[in-house]
C-alpha cells in the first residue's frame, strides 16, 4: 500500500513542529527577565520593572521572526537564523521596545489618573486605541526589520502605522493571536510558553507580512 502522505509532507511537517519547539524555547530564554517578573510579581506593584525590562523582548521577538522568514525561504535552520536576526536588528529592535514601553505607559497612567473624572467615557476609549494602534504598529515594525534590517526606523513605523491600518482586519486577526495567548499565558504560563507562543507570533508574523506586501514586494515598474 502506498504512503498516503509524501516523504516531503512528513519533512514539512516535521520541521514546523521543529521550527515551533525551538521558537518557544528562544522566546522563553531571550525573554526571561520580563517572563520572570510577570510570574513572580504582582503586575500593579511592578509594573515600573516589567516597563523596564519589557524592551528586551523585542529583539527575541524581531529574531524569532527571521527564524520564521528563513524557514519560509528553505534558508538558515532556527538557531542560527535567530542569532543572525539578533545580530542584526537588536539595536532598532531594542529602540521600537523602548518607545513602545513608553507609550503603554503614558497610557496606562493616563487611564489610571483619569478613570474617576468625568471626561473618561471619551478619553479612556481614545487611550485605549492609542494602546491598540501602538502594539500593532510595533509588531508589524518588527516584522518589516526582520526583513530589512537596514531599514529607518521612521521608515518602518510610517509603513506599519499605514498598512497596519488600511488592512485592519489582518491586525485585529493578530491582536486577538496575541490576546489570547496573553490569556494562555495567564492562566497556564506552561502552555502559553512551551506550546502557544510560537504558533500565535507565527500568525501575526503570517499577517504582518502580508500586509507589507506593498512595500516588501514592490509592483514592478512597465518598460518603457
Amino acid at each position: 500500500m502506498k504512503n498516503l502522505v509524501s516523504h516531503d509532507t512528513w519533512a514539512g511537517i516535521i520541521g514546523m513542529l521543529y521550527l515551533g519547539l525551538i521558537s518557544n524555547v528562544l522566546l522563553a530564554v531571550g525573554s526571561a527577565p520580563f517572563l520572570i517578573l510577570l510570574m513572580t510579581t504582582d503586575p500593579a506593584l511592578s509594573w515600573p520593572m516589567l516597563a523596564l525590562t519589557m524592551p528586551l523582548t523585542a529583539p527575541v521577538v524581531a529574531a524569532v521572526f527571521r527564524a520564521f522568514r528563513e524557514h519560509s525561504s528553505v534558508g538558515l535552520g532556527p538557531i542560527r537564523a535567530f542569532l543572525a536576526g539578533l545580530r542584526d536588528t537588536w539595536r532598532r529592535a531594542l529602540a521600537l521596545g523602548a518607545l513602545a514601553s513608553v507609550i503603554l505607559v503614558i497610557v496606562l497612567v493616563d487611564v489610571r489618573f483619569l478613570s474617576d473624572s468625568d471626561v473618561a467615557v471619551y478619553t479612556v476609549p481614545l487611550l485605549a486605541v492609542v494602546a491598540i494602534l501602538t502594539v500593532n504598529t510595533v509588531v508589524i515594525s518588527l516584522v518589516a526589520l526582520a526583513e530589512v534590517p537596514e531599514a529607518r526606523l521612521r521608515d518602518l513605523l510610517k509603513a506599519a502605522l499605514y498598512l497596519g491600518l488600511r488592512r485592519w482586519y489582518l491586525s485585529a486577526i493578530s491582536l486577538v493571536a496575541l490576546i489570547v495567548q496573553a490569556g494562555v499565558f495567564t492562566v497556564a504560563p506552561a502552555i502559553g510558553i512551551g506550546i502557544t507562543a510560537s504558533a500565535a507570533f507565527y500568525l501575526a508574523w503570517t499577517n504582518a507580512r502580508f500586509t507589507l506586501r506593498p512595500v516588501l514586494d514592490p509592483a514592478p515598474v512597465p518598460a518603457r
